[in-house]
């Protein structure tokens, strides 16, 4: 009966309501996080001259595959959806599930063909950053497991942005360690607005294993331990940095890391949960900008 209702509702929507339904699909805040994300590596990679073909290419075949992963992501849900977030474009009918699914291979294929004119690293770790994800939307983000995805794509973020300008530098493999970090940080502070939903349907992954306070907690450690890894790097030589940039920028975010604790560690609204995510976002964009500026200008 709720499929034929589904359908119904689908058949009948105007099209701006199937425009607004695709945008939200899109999930437009982290994808556009993402791409600021790669488009400040990128122009970091290409100083003191940018390279606008490389960079668009690279940016917009980028945000391809972060649409394409976005998308899958509603689709694979769509069933837990009806259940937990009755405001989801495929559950309200503005967008339905076949077209969701056409529309993430269709952003697929345009990444890959956007990727055909970079380097085949480039493409290589495209790919496998596409793989992490859509492995999360299939399964693994209801598990443990789920967190180790994250940790694992995130470095590729800057890998990716790197070398698909055409550059190399020995940030790029060090900044592997503290990204994982920062990005099993990110995991956990992304799943943390959905842990009373996650814990009604009897989802095991790592927030509610943790639990909310245990998880932010846990966010905050993580965090430190990636500045003091880049405060380690830098003593010891092995990724040398202007300490003007860095210290400042470490202060900052050990700041940062501060307030949202104190901040939010009593908080239990989904609303907030939802402004603390975007925070440590920021937080980590700080993080690892400023340690990139510092580490490049030597």
């Amino acid at each position: 009966m709720h499929q034929v209702q589904h359908m119904n509702a689908v058949r009948k929507r105007c099209p701006i309501d199937a425009l607004r339904g695709f945008f939200w699909l899109c999930h437009p805040g982290p994808v556009m996080l993402n791409v600021i994300a790669v488009t400040a590596f990128a122009l970091l990679a290409t100083r003191p001259y940018i390279y606008w073909n490389l960079l668009i290419l690279a940016v917009t075949a980028h945000l391809a595959m972060q649409l394409s992963i976005a998308i899958f992501n509603d689709y694979c849900d769509r069933q837990r959806d009806v259940l937990s977030k009755k405001n989801k474009p495929i559950v309200r009918g503005l967008v339905s599930p076949r077209e969701a699914l056409v529309a993430a291979v269709l952003s697929t294929f345009i990444m890959v063909m956007l990727l055909i004119p970079l380097n085949r690293l480039a493409l290589l770790i495209s790919l496998l950053y596409l793989a992490c994800g859509q492995s999360y939307n299939l399964g693994l983000k209801t598990t443990p497991m789920g967190g180790v995805v994250f940790a694992l794509a995130i470095p590729l973020i800057p890998a990716y942005a790197f070398v698909a300008m055409d550059r190399f530098v020995p940030w790029v493999l060090w900044q592997i360690p503290i990204a994982a970090l920062l990005g099993l940080a990110l995991h956990l502070a992304n799943t943390l607005p959905d842990i009373e939903q996650d814990q009604a349907n009897q989802v095991r992954n790592l927030v509610v294993v943790l639990g909310r306070k245990k998880a932010i907690a846990t966010i905050s450690v993580l965090i430190l331990l990636a500045s003091i890894l880049i405060e380690g790097l830098a003593m010891t030589g092995l990724v040398p940095s202007q300490p003007q940039l860095r210290l400042p920028t470490l202060l900052v975010v050990i700041s940062s890391v501060g307030i949202l604790f104190v901040s939010f560690r009593s908080k239990e609204s989904h609303h907030m949960h939802q402004m603390y995510f975007y925070l440590v976002v920021l937080t980590c964009l700080v993080l690892a900008t400023g340690w990139l500026v510092s580490a490049l200008v030597v």
